[in-house]
């Protein structure tokens, strides 16, 4: 018996510690995302060429070094997550909401480091953006502002866990506190 409370504490200490990895990587992604897109707006608002050039090439190692990494580390510790807790991965609504979210920034994320990978070559080695290029600055404003939007989304599901299970989780639900047929209760 004391083995088992035993390894039941440890699977506690390792969920609550993945926890803690998960909000992590959530809140410091949402951060960066912040961060992003300050350097967007002053990249397509600033009139010093000095400014513009650095915030792009800021933005362009913050998406490939902070961002991208931040943006696969929550499709790898959620889900394992939900696995471990009562509220599972398929049961409710708002965990499959965050998880489509979390995989759409995601693969959004990817096909936008093609137009931030330009801009930072460009503010790399030339002084004048061109009109073509200023249709991307505005780009990455709008598309920091949607992902920042998206994560806000996706952090308030977390803290307000909303109603509503799928019909997985009512099934699941239904199991759990129905006694099997072949059990014998009096025994």
């Amino acid at each position: 018996m004391k083995k088992i409370v035993k390894i039941l504490m440890y699977v506690v200490i390792a969920l609550c510690l993945l926890l803690a990895v998960t909000i992590t990587f959530t809140v410091g992604w949402l951060g960066v995302v912040a961060g992003f897109l300050t350097l967007a707006i002053a990249g397509l608002t600033s009139q010093d060429a000095q400014t513009v050039r650095a915030a792009y090439l800021a933005m362009e190692l913050i998406a490939r070094f902070i961002i991208v990494p931040l943006s696969f580390a929550p499709l790898l510790t959620g889900p394992i997550l939900s696995l471990g807790t009562p509220w599972g991965l398929f049961r409710h609504y708002w965990i499959l909401t965050k998880l489509v979210i979390t995989i759409l920034s995601a693969i959004i994320m990817q096909v936008h480091m093609q137009p931030i990978t330009q801009l930072a070559d460009v503010a790399a080695n030339a002084m004048v953006f061109s009109a073509e290029l200023h249709k991307m600055q505005i780009q990455m404003v709008i598309a920091s502002s949607a992902a920042l939007v998206a994560l806000l989304v996706a952090t308030t599901l977390a803290v307000y866990k909303p109603r509503g299970m799928t019909s997985y989780g009512w099934r699941k639900q239904y199991e759990e506190h129905t006694v099997p047929p072949d059990v014998d209760v009096a025994a």
